[in-house]
């Protein structure tokens, strides 16, 4: 798997995949090195995916992208794979409860499960797992900490 390096007004983001496809697309603070053991950096942009999906970031950095059109491997069990489904429902700008999107994905009572699907998500930004919310309008918790939520949250709502 080829990896490169993203830098974001937030922090740097490790976006990692094939050739033709991307995998990771992740806080660098927040991964375990391990897991990157096996990877390769893309020193010669050998992953037209990666290439792309800097393209793309910088345009939703720069508020002119408001959806993402990447070739995407999830890896992840068959409810994670639907939650992260769901998540890509939530249009740019706008926020979607955890219960909401339980409700969404056809598992009104698995509330607890989705945030924890959510917290796996191996595809940040691009697989919009911050626009999830608590019920009482609180902003909740992001594996990539919370001042990003908000910033990306803010950010998204005054480019609407």
């Amino acid at each position: 798997m080829y990896y490169c390096r993203y830098s974001s007004p937030l922090g740097n983001l490790l976006i990692a995949g094939a050739e033709d496809v991307v995998v990771y697309c992740l806080w660098e603070d927040t991964i375990d090195e391990r897991m990157m053991a096996t990877w390769e950096e893309d020193k010669s942009e050998k992953s037209t995916a990666l290439t792309e999906t800097c393209r793309q970031l910088t345009e939703y950095f720069a508020g002119t992208r408001k959806v993402f059109r990447l070739p995407l491997r999830l890896n992840g069990t068959p409810f994670q794979r639907l939650t992260w489904l769901g998540l890509q429902q939530i249009p740019y700008g706008e926020t979607l409860s955890y219960a909401d999107l339980a409700k969404l994905t056809g598992r009104p009572k698995a509330v607890r499960a989705i945030g924890n699907a959510n917290h796996h998500n191996p595809l940040m930004l691009i697989i919009p797992c911050h626009r999830v919310i608590a019920s009482n309008g609180e902003i909740g918790g992001y594996a990539g900490g919370t001042a990003r939520k908000a910033w990306l949250l803010e950010k998204e709502k005054l480019n609407k």
